[in-house]
């Protein structure tokens, strides 16, 4: 069984996400290709295809969201992602496990015990059915079905108990933090794709090997948050190549796939906050340091801009105005500072374009 050098596993990443050079793909082809792109905040996915393809402005995918064909909702780890209407038929229903376990937890738990949830599920379907509501306007409503329990809960577990999407201006540009006022629509309605009644593993495997292998079981798991996929890649075995990280650990991918060359070049690329090339894997040592991943662990849940240098994680990123702030976590060498630099003023004629005050700082190392 060969083994495959984390440097390997470095460029085959970068590759495979768009990462080692832009590409010229249609928004919708690449947000496919990634299958899944995760979008709490507004502005990340449209960050995450600038920074892979070539050309790409904030029209090109807001004109997705606005026709259904790109859409938001909850579905990897239980985390708002954006997906295409083609995809999420058969990726909500895939990862609906880890999405119901939620209302396991406190938050839920008072609220909805003794609830027949198939009823306030059939309930908030009728009452979606045709319309898009905002989650307050919805809860009010399902209030009235079901007195004395609290309007916004009812609203957030239909939410999880059906497939909700929600209105292309909660994807909008403009917003560094989640949106506030989000409204929802049956997702058959905004995609025009019935969902699929069984669940297709095997395809979220190949899927995600495609745009992160090679990779492990417990990669597969961490990306997708769901658990016991051991059985399901083990039937795969002989269609998948087999080989072993550097740790030892088996890693699966795609028969066809293209390992890329250990030494090629990395240009200096800004992810967005969330951005899955740096938790698509549990193993993220291909991408992060473990030092730096533990250093940003505490903060990762709130989002964590990078920069990446030579293919690796270097640095943090924040905006504030028209100014963008990149605090590297290790002296830089001249030439990277300046291609940092140079990236950097990129990102501002993306993100201020018409700003004459934007500026980038880079800050002394942590």
């Amino acid at each position: 069984m060969s083994v495959i050098s984390t440097r390997t596993l470095n460029r085959t990443l970068l590759a495979r996400q768009f990462l080692d050079e832009r590409v010229a793909l249609a928004p919708l082809a690449a947000v496919e290709h990634l299958v899944a792109m995760q979008g709490q905040f507004p502005n990340s996915p449209y960050l995450g295809l600038w920074t892979r393809l070539a050309p790409f402005a904030h029209a090109d995918l807001a004109a997705l969201l606005e026709d259904g064909t790109v859409v938001r909702s909850v579905t990897l780890r239980c985390t708002v992602h954006l997906s295409s209407g083609r995809d999420y038929a058969w990726l909500r229903p895939a990862a609906q496990p880890v999405v119901a376990t939620v209302l396991k937890s406190s938050y839920y738990a008072a609220e909805i015990a003794g609830l027949d949830l198939d009823e306030l599920t059939r309930a908030g379907r009728e009452l979606l059915a045709g319309r898009t509501l905002t989650r307050k306007e919805f809860g009010l409503l399902l209030a009235e079905r079901f007195p004395g329990r609290h309007a916004g809960r009812l609203a957030d577990t239909v939410e999880i108990t059906a497939a909700l999407t929600h209105a292309a201006r909660n994807g909008a540009w403009g917003g560094w933090r989640h949106p506030s006022n989000v409204a929802v629509s049956l997702a058959e309605e905004q995609t025009g794709v019935p969902l699929r009644e069984e669940r297709d593993l095997e395809r979220l495997v190949r899927r995600y090997l495609a745009a992160f292998g090679p990779a492990s079981v417990m990669d597969v798991q961490a990306w997708s948050g769901l658990t016991r996929l051991r059985a399901t890649v083990d039937a795969m075995r002989s269609e998948l190549r087999v080989c072993k990280g550097e740790n030892g650990i088996e890693l699966f991918d795609l028969p066809d796939a293209v390992l890329a060359d250990p030494d090629g070049p990395a240009p200096v690329r800004f992810l967005p906050a969330f951005d899955n090339a740096l938790q698509g894997h549990r193993d993220r040592t291909r991408i992060i340091s473990e030092e730096d991943r533990r250093r940003y662990a505490a903060g990762a849940s709130g989002g964590v801009p990078m920069v990446l240098v030579d293919g690796f994680a270097a640095g943090t990123w924040t905006v504030a105005g028209s100014t963008v702030t990149v605090s590297p976590t290790r002296p830089l060498a001249d030439a990277d500072a300046a291609a940092v630099l140079a990236e950097g003023a990129r990102l501002l004629d993306f993100i201020a374009p018409d700003d004459p005050d934007r500026r980038i700082v880079l800050a002394d190392p942590a």
